[in-house]
């Protein structure tokens, strides 16, 4: 006796399909925001944040120092997700995160040893630099109706009189 392998559901999704959709759907909702600049912050701060990080001992003796590294980091962490979440205060979030990189440089370790530092103050400018992308131009409507006009009726523009020129 033998039996039949058992036929394939035909309506049930590719596993890669759905991958690929939550994928794009990344990638569709990461355009409208300024993902990058959020990233280049945020790995600024979790430098500068996790470089003084010692045993409670050794950051006691640092003293103020440590712990401004330590509260500069949270702050440029907190200004990427303010950038990543926010999109329309990312001029704020940018400034503040440019002054909070450039601060640790005396504060935290040369700025997390030089990197943490750069790497804010690029996410910083360019949250500050981001804009949104422009909605595509629709084609037809009131293009189609301008470029349909005769010449006799295209409005003909003022000329200024006595202008002075000879």
């Amino acid at each position: 006796m033998t039996t039949d392998p058992p036929p394939e559901p035909t309506g049930a999704p590719a596993p890669t399909s759905t991958a690929r959709g939550a994928r794009l759907a990344f990638r569709r909702w990461r355009r409208t925001r300024p993902f990058w600049a959020a990233l280049w912050t945020g790995t600024g701060g979790f430098v500068i944040f996790f470089l003084p990080m010692a045993p409670l001992g050794q950051i006691l003796q640092v003293g103020v120092g440590g712990i401004a590294g330590m509260s500069g980091g949270v702050v440029l962490m907190a200004m990427a997700l303010l950038i990543l979440l926010l999109p329309g205060q990312r001029h704020t979030a940018g400034v503040i995160a440019v002054i909070a990189g450039v601060a640790s440089f005396p504060l935290s370790n040369l700025g997390g040893l030089f990197v943490g530092m750069a790497l804010s103050v690029l996410g910083g400018s360019m949250a500050f630099a981001w804009l949104p992308e422009k909605p595509a131009r629709r084609r037809g409507g009131r293009g189609l109706l301008r470029r349909t006009r005769s010449a006799a009726e295209t409005p003909v523009p003022p000329v200024s009189v006595g202008s002075g020129s000879p």
